[in-house]
């Protein structure tokens, strides 16, 4: 009897070290592939372009039906906000991410001439960064000596610790791109009560879906930003939810003022 259950004990044993080894092999190749690790890069961009073609999509939903405003122009506006406002947003994504990389190549490239023809100034203000950090002694003058004897490691540690600034490896082009992409995805949720409207011919309560919709919508953007900015999912879904609720009653009183205003 003990010889079987130590074989039971055993078998368990052996299954539980099978299911970790399975689970961390699946965890290091997702952590290794390519594909994945750039869904992974351009996620926050991804996540913010998706909150703004929600938040301002809905706004303009609701700020139309405050006014009441026709199914059919309703959907004509939400579209012209969908891809005005959204290649718009892309474009400024773009512009950012390039002049933000351009300021880099131009202080690097002063760096490097630095380097190259100042070679004593810049050594000693490599040694000033690793005086202010403790070191001392022959050790300093081996953390020095290490540090300038390749140019680019060189180069590297003064746009660092002298200029504080790293390079950003993302393109400039994908972050423009993802972010058009996703305003237009995660946007378009507001609109699909009304396009299912338009083309069933069915009635409902077009407004009250569109807002279930998007409130979803709201919910699964928090989920994303959770993981981008690492807080709390709950927290950052119940923010975004109550964030673009705001949006939403401000925008549809704002238009039921104007009808308001217009009318009398």
């Amino acid at each position: 009897m003990e010889a079987i259950i130590k074989f039971i004990e055993e078998r368990k044993i052996g299954r539980k070290q099978n299911l970790y080894f399975h689970r961390e092999k699946v965890i290091y190749l997702l952590k290794n592939n390519k594909v994945h690790r750039s869904l992974d890069q351009y996620l926050g961009e991804f996540v913010y372009g998706g909150i703004d073609g929600c938040v301002t999509t809905f706004a303009v939903v609701a700020g139309s039906v405050g006014a009441g405003i026709d199914t059919s122009v309703i959907i004509i506006l939400g579209f012209a906000n969908l891809f005005a406002d959204g290649f718009a947003m892309s474009v400024g994504a773009y512009l950012s991410a390039k002049a933000t990389r351009d300021n880099f190549n131009k202080h690097k490239s002063k760096e490097i001439w630095s380097v190259d023809h100042i070679p004593e100034s810049e050594r000693a203000e490599i040694k000033a960064i690793f005086e202010a950090k403790g070191f001392e002694g022959e050790t300093l003058e081996k953390a020095v000596e290490v540090i300038t004897s390749d140019r680019d490691r060189w180069v590297d540690m003064m746009m660092k610790e002298e200029l504080e600034m790293q390079e950003e490896k993302k393109s400039p082009l994908m972050i423009g791109a993802v972010t058009h992409l996703s305003f237009v995805l995660i946007g378009l949720i507001p609109l699909l009560a009304y396009l299912y409207e338009l083309f069933s011919k069915n009635e409902i309560d077009t407004f009250l879906w569109s807002s279930i919709l998007t409130g979803s919508g709201f919910l699964l953007i928090g989920a994303l930003k959770s993981y981008v900015a690492k807080i709390n999912i709950w927290k950052s879904m119940i923010e975004t939810l109550i964030l673009g609720t705001i949006a939403a009653f401000v925008a549809y009183y704002v238009g039921d003022l104007i009808e308001q205003l217009l009318l009398s």
